[in-house]
Parts: structure tokens; sequence; C-alpha cells
């Protein structure tokens, strides 16, 4: 009996097996997620009091039920991405969350942008193209997590979580949101239950972090004291004091003293204006030290990009060559060669950041607004647009107009720009381009 109950299930299974084996399978499993780049590293956070101090703030809120909202403010420049990726690795190790997702909100937030971030972490595709559809399709696979942190980096205004698809508070109440902001109002227009400072480095943190990036030995020297006085310029601000310690590395005393000169006479003393005058005046001091023109040009290309945007790099050699940097009669893989180590170059110094492939980089922020202060003057003739001027009277000094990551509606009928090479339009189908626009660009070599 036993051995013909054995049979008779069996051959039912063979059944069930006949016809699985009969049915064609489109999909089996859902595609695994991507490993999560940005948190397999804390190579690059840098420990100080203030970092210290702010990292186990978030941590603790981070375990307290009550928590849902967190906002970390400080000035541009000073580690708050960095400090928040050291955050996603620790959460991510000891398995506090089962998903742990950052996306980049900037300025102009481009909903579509942070979906597809998101939707890349989770091994989602969003087929959907209107906005309320793809804000679904998101919110129902967030919804399917138990617990999740969600970062949202460089918050410049209050943002609709909605529009985007995070369900969140009564929606769901194992999703955690951490925003970073430069403001401390966007705290409280989001309504963060915790609210975390992340203030500058102190003077001693600042000086080793500087005579680590210039390669300098911690003994009491000439050069030493000098260095002192050039880290100090730097006012504390990790960027800064990361940029124009590399910028330093291996010159001659005569070149530290120079650079201490042209730091005291260009620093403010107001500390209101520290962020936008003082980060300004060591940074461009980062990029004059810079040896080849050619790594000039490539930093300045790459405030043509849209903020906290992956540069392809292919996309800025094309720029490059069509700004001069190949010559006729060159073959075009020894400038793309040039773009490469003037890339490695940019890195070194930290002018450039690295992104999740060897085929994109990054430029910070802070680093794009000098870049853009930069590349404005009448020496280059660079114009970065976020919308189609009015006021400007004569376009003929421009050599270079970017209004990439605009949408525009409109194109006017004619452009005089006799020295124009490089326009970063990114027309879509929907953008009818007037028949006179172009006759005024006679030296145009690049157009998208």
């Amino acid at each position: 009996m036993r051995q013909f109950k054995l049979s008779k299930a069996l051959a039912k299974k063979s059944e069930t097996f006949t016809k699985l084996g009969e049915t064609k399978f489109t999909k089996v499993a859902d595609k695994r997620p991507p490993q999560h780049i940005e948190f397999l590293t804390s190579k690059e956070f840098t420990p100080s009091k203030s970092s210290e101090e702010a990292l186990e703030q978030i941590m603790e809120a981070l375990k307290d039920d009550n928590v849902n909202m967190i906002g970390l403010y400080g000035m541009g420049g000073v580690g708050k991405t960095t400090l928040v990726k050291e955050v996603g690795r620790i959460a991510t190790e000891s398995q506090l969350f089962d998903e742990v997702l950052m996306a980049t909100v900037s300025q102009n937030p481009n909903v579509i942008d942070i979906q597809n971030r998101m939707a890349d972490m989770l091994g989602l595709k969003i087929e959907e193209n209107s906005k309320e559809g793809r804000a679904d399709r998101l919110r129902q696979r967030l919804k399917k997590v138990e617990k999740m942190l969600i970062t949202l980096d460089d918050v410049w205004k209050h943002i609709d979580l909605k529009e985007i698809g995070i369900p969140f508070g009564d929606d769901h109440r194992g999703c955690k949101i951490l925003l970073t902001t430069r403001r401390r109002d966007i705290c409280s227009y989001m309504v963060c239950q915790q609210n975390v400072f992340l203030g500058l480095f102190s003077e001693k943190e600042a000086w080793d972090l500087f005579r680590i990036n210039a390669g300098l030995d911690d003994g009491d020297s000439t050069l030493n004291r000098v260095a002192t006085d050039v880290a100090r310029e730097c006012h504390g601000l990790p960027i800064a004091l990361v940029t124009m310690g590399r910028a330093l590395r291996d010159e001659s005393a005569v070149k530290w003293k120079r650079m201490s000169k042209q730091l005291k006479n260009s620093q403010f003393p107001d500390k209101e204006q520290i962020e936008e005058k003082n980060a300004y005046a060591c940074l461009k001091l980062s990029y004059d030290y810079l040896k080849s023109k050619e790594t000039k040009l490539c930093f300045l290309l790459c405030c043509l990009f849209p903020e906290d945007y992956n540069i392809p790099v292919e996309d800025l050699t094309r720029y490059a060559l069509g700004y001069g940097l190949h010559q006729d009669g060159e073959p075009i893989e020894d400038a793309r060669e040039l773009v490469h180590v003037a890339i490695k170059d940019l890195k070194a110094c930290c002018l450039l950041l690295g992104a999740e492939t060897e085929e994109h980089v990054r430029m910070h922020d802070l680093v794009r607004y000098v870049a853009i202060q930069i590349a404005s003057s009448k020496e280059y003739g660079f114009m970065v647009l976020e919308k189609w001027p009015t006021s400007i009277e004569s376009f003929e000094g421009c050599t270079t107009i970017s209004l990439m990551g605009n949408k525009l509606a409109e194109l006017p009928e004619g452009l005089v720009c006799p020295q124009l090479k490089v326009l970063l339009l990114e027309v879509d189908s929907g953008l009818d381009v007037p028949e006179r626009f172009f006759e005024g660009m006679k030296e145009i070599e690049v157009c998208l």
C-alpha cells in the first residue's frame, strides 16, 4: 500500500512536470538590484570632531522609531555628501535597512532623473511615460520594502515626495528620509524631526587634512610654516583644503610663498562671505596652478554640463575637439589621450570627482560655480545659462553657449555670434528651430 501511494503521487507530479516542460517562460525571477557602488568604501571619509558628532546624531536618529525625517545642513564643500555616503555604508553593513537608496536633487530638481536613479538601484524598469504613472510604479515597488533609508542629497527647496513616488509617513512607516542642504530653513520646510549641523574643521584638523594632501612631513620646517599660513586661509573648508594641498604638492618653497601671498590678498574678512568668496579664491588659485592649457580647458568645459551631472568623457572629448584641442592633420586619438590625461590630473587635485564608471566624471557644485565664474570672463567667452536671456544685448564675444538641462519653449530668430564654436541646446524633437537661427554663427563646430 505504501508503494502504491508513492507511485500514485509520482504519477500526479509527472503530469505537472510535463505541463511545465511545455510552458515557455519569459521571466522566472526579478532582476537582482545592482550593488550600491557609492556605499562600498569609506576612503573619502575624513573624520573630524564635527563630522563624528554629526554621524553619531544621524545614526541614533535612524534607530529611533519616532524619527522618520532627518536633515543634515552645512555650507557648501564642508563634506555633507561624503558624510551621508558613510551613513549609507554603515547602514548597509549593519543591515539596519532592507534597502538603502540615494539620489541627488540639486537646485533645479529633475523628477525623472531622481526616479531613474532610485529605480536603477532597485533593479526596477519604469516603462510608464506620464509623471503620475512613473511615480505610482516606483511607489508600489518601494512599498514592498519593509524598512528603507532614502537619502536626498543637495536639497535647495521644498520637494514633493509624492510627485517622485516616495511613500512616506502614514503611507509607509518603514521609510526614513535623510536629506542634505546648505540652508537650515529647508529642514523646517521638510518637517525634519532631527536637524544635524555639520561644521567646519578645527585649525588642527584642517592642518592635518591639508598636510596629508600636500604630502608634507609633520616636521618643523620653513616650508611647513608657510604651508600652515596657506591652510589657515582655507578657513577649515575641506574642499578648499584638499584642492589647495594637492595643487601645491611637490612644488618649490618659492611657489608656496607666492600662493600664501596671493591668498592673503584675495581673502575676505567677512565670515558670512566665506562660502562664496574665500572658497572661490582658494579654488581659483588651484585652477591657476594647473600645469597645462589642455587641463584648464577640460576643467572649464565641464561647467557647461548641468549641476550634479554625470559628464560623459567621450562628450567632453568632442567639445574639446570643437574648441581647438585637435590640430588639423593630427590623429583624433591623440586628442582623446590628452583629455584622459587632463581628467586624471583634475581628479588628482579634486577639481573633478569620479563617477560610478570610468566613462563619466562629476564636478562638485561649488567647484562648478568657480569654473563658471572663470569661464564667463572675456578671456574665454563662455556663457552658461539657466534660461534664454532677455537682457543681453550682444553675443558677439561668446565662444561657447550652454543651455543644457533646460527645456526651451522657443529659440530666437537669429543670433550674431561670429566667434561661437560650441552651442549646447539639447534640442528635442518638439522644438522649432528658426531658419535663420544659425546664420550669424560662422565659426560653429559643435552643436547639440
